[in-house]
């Protein structure tokens, strides 16, 4: 109940102090006007607890001085006649132990989840950027198309220029050209900034539909080199999801360079790659990633998303493991089955956002 309360409090900061300056008033005044053999102040740690949930570590320092202050207080003003004046300064010192050591270790434990956060957010961006690196074939295949149509169109535009008289409609249509070709060029570099950008997740309403042909783009070069043939279904229609695009574009490039690497030992013109998106029997919006590989061995399918296991011989063992982690923390669920005709498939689904969120 205390949690639950410091989590609306969170929301509703106001309300959350509020609530906490009545209940010190409370507790301030059953330990003023009640006997010095009860130690009611302990139940100030009550108040550094629910603190915990919404107020930053000054804000706990502060409140847990406030407690202290309000103890010593209470003695100081409860009535003569209310008890032995020894038991309450007893009571008093051990009230104040236990706020000093409630509070010292709920700042401790705050501070090993901030450490833990940002671990785990590091991890996450350093597997980003080595699913980047294993695209950088498919990024250098995708700005040199652009760049050499610039530079043929530059030849061409500086050719109808030196003929006499210029011949200035071709020209300019080359002219139109190079623009076209530049705008490729800096959409690619768009994309991959929006990969490796170290920003906090951004929870927004997004449509896995924009997202697959970003990442699909982003990975043809890889999927040429490889000379494996992708396959696409669609569903009209779809709902947004409230995700992050970043981490959702992550999740499925990873995924894809996966099943791609799962795929060398098969024959080329063996090679095919599904990519499904769809509502599933729940109203969930699932995406399937199917690959005619050799499969999933029995170890394989019990340890796959274990930290640090892996099959690959330069692999870290982070890239499905923080991928799980991530469609958690979204809500949903990442899996892997067996293909119904070999190979395996990998799924994740993710709740639809509420139509009042969508795009």
């Amino acid at each position: 109940m205390l949690f639950r309360l410091s989590g609306h409090f969170k929301q509703h900061p106001r309300i959350g102090m509020a609530w906490l300056a009545v209940l010190m008033a409370a507790i301030f005044v059953a330990d003023t006007f009640t006997r010095l053999e009860i130690a009611a102040a302990v139940f100030y740690v009550a108040v550094i607890l629910a603190g915990l949930g919404f107020l930053s570590r000054r804000g706990v320092t502060v409140l847990t001085a406030a407690c202290v202050v309000l103890t010593v207080l209470s003695l100081l003003l409860t009535p003569k006649g209310h008890g032995l004046h020894e038991s309450g300064l007893i009571n008093a010192l051990i009230s104040i132990a236990a706020i000093a050591i409630t509070a010292y270790l709920a700042l401790q434990r705050a501070a090993a989840q901030d450490a833990a956060f940002e671990m785990r957010a590091h991890l996450v961006r350093m597997a980003r950027i080595r699913s980047l690196g294993g695209l950088t074939a498919s990024i250098a295949h995708e700005i040199n198309q652009p760049l050499a149509a610039i530079v043929t169109s530059g030849s061409a535009c500086q050719r109808w220029l030196e003929h006499d008289p210029p011949n200035l409609e071709r020209a300019l249509r080359a002219l139109q050209r190079m623009i076209d070709d530049a705008d490729r060029a800096s959409d690619v570099v768009a994309r991959i900034r929006s990969q490796i950008r170290n920003a906090e997740p951004q929870r927004v309403p997004v449509r896995l539909a924009d997202v697959v042909e970003e990442v699909v783009a982003l990975a043809q070069g890889e999927l040429d080199r490889n000379e494996v043939v992708l396959s696409e279904q669609i569903q009209d229609g779809l709902p947004a999801v409230m995700a992050d695009r970043v981490q959702i574009g992550q999740v499925l490039v990873n995924l894809v360079l996966n099943a791609i690497e799962a795929m060398r030992d098969t024959p080329a013109d063996g090679r095919r790659l599904a990519l499904s998106l769809g509502n599933d029997d729940s109203g969930l919006v699932r995406l399937s990633l199917a690959d005619s590989g050799p499969g999933l061995s029995p170890q394989a399918q019990d340890r796959l998303f274990d930290t640090f296991w892996t099959t690959k011989p330069d692999g870290t063992g982070l890239g499905l493991t923080i991928s799980r982690d991530i469609i958690e923390s979204h809500g949903g669920r990442l899996w892997a089955q067996a293909g119904q005709s070999g190979g395996a498939v990998f799924c994740f689904t993710l709740p639809a956002a509420h139509p009042e969120h969508a795009p």
